[in-house]
């Protein structure tokens, strides 16, 4: 079998990663039904097993359970490790599985089903072929990505350790890029404590909480910089108990994006310079980074160049490249130095929304790409 034959070999079995694929959208797995998400990670786990891997589950309580799969265990070498979420964020019954000309919808099938549906598949069809590499390929199945990652990162991290190189099958950059940045994510609250009173009789005697969270939210908003990426944007405000009293507690909460670590410290420094306005107010500030940056430094660059040889040798379109705000488990990896490819997953659209879907046809050239990677990728 020659290189450029992978593209048309999986040219010629679409059909085949579609029906995987279908399979796999039809267990819905809602991030916090753990039953729903453990019963896509029961089919995931069979499909693996047949495929000769060693499995291991790793059980959690509050998450559905994670799942490390192996191939080549004796092989030599750091393992290439890819890394997919088994959870979606729809409920039970949410969406419809339909297929319409040459797109698939359904719960799930862009974020992030159809990525494993194609490691799976490449799996299948280079052992088929008698081309499956002899090096260590692992497969690492989590359950809560869409909620943040809380009850899996520690997995995440130690098993990215032990890779020479990560491969992260979330959908691609449109229409078929390569995702080299993505903006760390966290989150900030902000409680202001006042003193409650009459609002008509002595509103002088009390400090309204809400007054001085006004303060704060342009204070916050104002910490943005649209020139490098990083935004600060209030979503959520709360405060007070009835109409006819000044409010003594009012809380905020604003999502941060940022694009490298500088940002994410001067977000830091900024929030522990924040000061009440009101005399007599005080301030709460809580914040939270869940995802680092995963920044386009001199490493990414020089993984996603390797990448670019191994599309060529296999007769793959050019790759183009991009940026996204929104953070993957790709973000922990990078984060930890480790040579991370994200957006390998699936040409489509819709993530998140009702008009969730994929591209069919590009199902097999993503299947190209990946098998080229385990194939011919450098020695690790």
């Amino acid at each position: 079998m020659t290189d450029i034959d992978l593209m048309q070999h999986f040219e010629s079995r679409v059909e085949v990663i579609v029906d995987r694929l279908v399979k796999l959208v039809r267990l819905e797995s809602p991030s916090k039904d753990k039953a729903a998400v453990d019963r896509m990670g029961a089919e995931v786990a069979a499909q693996c097993w047949a495929l000769g891997a060693e499995v291991t589950v790793e059980p959690r309580m509050e998450a559905g359970d994670i799942l490390l799969a192996k191939w080549n265990m004796g092989a030599p070498g750091k393992p290439i490790v890819v890394i997919g979420h088994m959870d979606t964020v729809w409920p039970l019954g949410a969406l419809p599985v339909r297929r319409e000309g040459d797109k698939l919808y359904g719960p799930g099938v862009y974020d992030m089903k159809a990525g494993i549906a194609i490691f799976l598949a490449v799996v299948a069809e280079l052992q088929a072929l008698g081309r499956f590499p002899e090096r260590p390929i692992w497969g690492l199945f989590t359950g809560d990505e869409e909620t943040g990652s809380t009850y899996s990162v520690g997995v995440i991290e130690a098993t990215a350790r032990q890779a020479g190189l990560v491969v992260v099958p979330e959908p691609a950059i449109p229409p078929e890029g390569i995702k080299t940045a993505r903006k760390g994510t966290g989150d900030i609250v902000v409680k202001a404590i006042g003193r409650s009173a009459h609002a008509g009789g002595e509103p002088e005697q009390g400090i309204n909480a809400i007054v001085e969270l006004a303060h704060q939210v342009d204070r916050l908003a104002a910490l943005s910089d649209p020139a490098v990426g990083t935004t600060v944007t209030p979503t959520l405000i709360t405060g007070g108990v009835v109409a006819n009293a000044v409010p003594a507690e009012a809380e905020l909460t604003a999502d941060v994006r940022v694009p490298n670590k500088a940002e994410q410290a001067r977000i830091e420094r900024a929030l522990a310079d924040l000061t009440p306005t009101l005399a007599g107010a005080r301030l709460e500030i809580r914040s939270r980074f869940d995802r680092p940056p995963m920044e386009r430094n001199a490493l990414m660059i020089q993984t996603f160049e390797q990448l670019g040889a191994v599309a060529h040798r296999i007769g793959h379109p050019p790759l183009a490249e991009g940026s996204t705000g929104g953070g993957s488990d790709g973000n922990f990896t990078a984060a930890l130095g480790v040579p991370t490819l994200d957006g390998m997953g699936p040409q489509g659209g819709g993530a998140h929304a009702v008009h969730e879907h994929v591209v069919v046809p590009g199902l097999a050239r993503r299947a190209a790409l990946m098998a080229g990677v385990l194939l011919y990728w450098p020695a690790l």
